[in-house]
Parts: structure tokens; C-alpha cells; sequence
């Protein structure tokens, strides 16, 4: 089950942070179609925010159908965004996970890793465009 969080330096609202963590459980294979994301009550509890909040963000992702609310049951994964590259994930993540390492030997903390890791994705797509 997913465990949700927010963060304030996000720049997101928090509906938009729990729609994303949702999007990148299923990108990742970490929810699969069938699953029970947390009860609102539950995420309420846990985040202290507006169950409006949350079933905000769970309106969205039905909207978008990927899940599916079953009226005194729960909210249930209808879909999943992952594909075939999730195999290519555990390789890759190691990858991050070393150069993270590097980064952080370097003196950056995670505030600057952000910073680098977003412009430089920024500037690659960009190539990858002209």
C-alpha cells in the first residue's frame, strides 16, 4: 500500500502532490490494478488535511480512469501507467542511487541535487526537441 507525504517545498498543492505520488506508484509498478488506495479518513489522519483534499485528488485520478470508487468500500487501482521499461528500473535506480552518492560527496545537499537534476533533465529534453 502506498504511503503518502507532503511536502511544503514542493510548489505543489497538496492534492497535487498525493495525484502525483499515486501516478508514480503506478508508473513504477509499486500499485497494481485491483489495489485499495489508503481509506481518506486514513490519508486525513496521517497528513492532517481536508478530507476534500483527498478526495479531491481521488476524483482526479477516477477522472483520468485510473481508479475506481466503490461507494462504502473504498477507492480501488483500475489501471496502471507502468510499461515495458520496468525492468530496465532496478539497473537505473542503482545508477541514481550512485550518483546521488557522489553527489552528496561533492558537498550538495538535496535542495542543489534538486536543482542540478532539474535542469539538466530540463536542457536534455530540450535537446532531444531541436
Amino acid at each position: 500500500m502506498i504511503e503518502f507525504y507532503l511536502d511544503g517545498r514542493s510548489g505543489l498543492s497538496p492534492y497535487q502532490q498525493l495525484v502525483q505520488q499515486i501516478r508514480h506508484a503506478l508508473r513504477l509498478g509499486l500499485l497494481h490494478e485491483g489495489d485499495q488506495l489508503p481509506k481518506v479518513k486514513d490519508v486525513v489522519a496521517l497528513l492532517a488535511i481536508n478530507p476534500n483534499t483527498v478526495l479531491k485528488a481521488y476524483r482526479e485520478l477516477e477522472h483520468d480512469g485510473l481508479v475506481a470508487a466503490r461507494p462504502g468500500v473504498g477507492t480501488f487501482v483500475t489501471a496502471t501507467l507502468a510499461d515495458g521499461s520496468l525492468a530496465a528500473h532496478g539497473p537505473l535506480r542503482q545508477d541514481l542511487r550512485r550518483w546521488l552518492a557522489k553527489a552528496r560527496r561533492a558537498g550538495l545537499d538535496d535542495e542543489s541535487i534538486e536543482a542540478l537534476f532539474h535542469t539538466t533533465f530540463r536542457a536534455a529534453a530540450g535537446e532531444d526537441v531541436a
